[in-house]
């Protein structure tokens, strides 16, 4: 099922989110409508606070990435093909390597993209869809999707990464994404 997307200025994107357990009510469910809704938005990560759920799981997709690149010089190849998976109750061990900057965007700050530096990798101790632990190193391009759908999971966004005279600028558009005053081709729901 395609969830709505929660948008910017809801408070459950601030908030850090829980564990869960193995015995987790409708979890199959759970991360089949997560995948359904991370490529019905063309979104290439997902994280359950971005459905309303303040909880610690996301997918992320970034085999489609690597894809998609047609000039060929936008993505960190050194990850290629990518990586497709669902990460539970994901804990970063260690970041490693020189930050590096890519212009990131996100489905609960629609049309709003802003260059971010993130470490080139991250390894980090998660749960599979079938609550097996795995501890992996990522790169390039996947490590920075991982590590912005674990921001959500710590309460943080991608614009707290930008300088405080951006997120001035950006203002306006922030609050119309939060007034619903924004024309976008996936359901959303709006702080009240």
């Amino acid at each position: 099922m395609n969830l709505p997307i929660v948008a910017y200025g809801s408070p459950i994107l601030r908030k850090v989110a829980v564990d869960i357990t193995p015995n987790y009510d409708g979890l199959e469910k759970l991360i089949a409508d997560m995948w359904d809704t991370m490529y019905n938005s063309n979104g290439v990560g997902l994280a359950a606070p971005q459905i309303n759920k303040s909880i610690r799981i996301f997918t992320m997709d970034s085999i489609q990435i690597f894809e998609n690149d047609e000039d060929g010089d936008t993505v960190d190849y050194s990850d290629a093909p990518g990586f497709k998976g669902v990460f539970i109750n994901p804990k970063i061990i260690s970041l490693q390597g020189q930050p590096w900057k890519y212009n990131e965007g996100c489905l609960s700050i629609p049309k709003i993209r802003e260059d971010v530096l993130r470490e080139e990798s991250v390894t980090l101790n998660y749960f599979d869809e079938n609550f097996l632990s795995h501890t992996k190193t990522f790169t390039g391009i996947t490590a920075r999707v991982i590590l912005h759908e674990y921001d959500h999971l710590e309460g943080k966004l991608f614009i707290d990464y930008i300088t405080p005279l951006k997120r001035t600028l950006l203002k306006r558009k922030l609050d119309d994404i939060t007034k619903g005053k924004i024309r976008i081709d996936y359901r959303m729901i709006f702080p009240k």
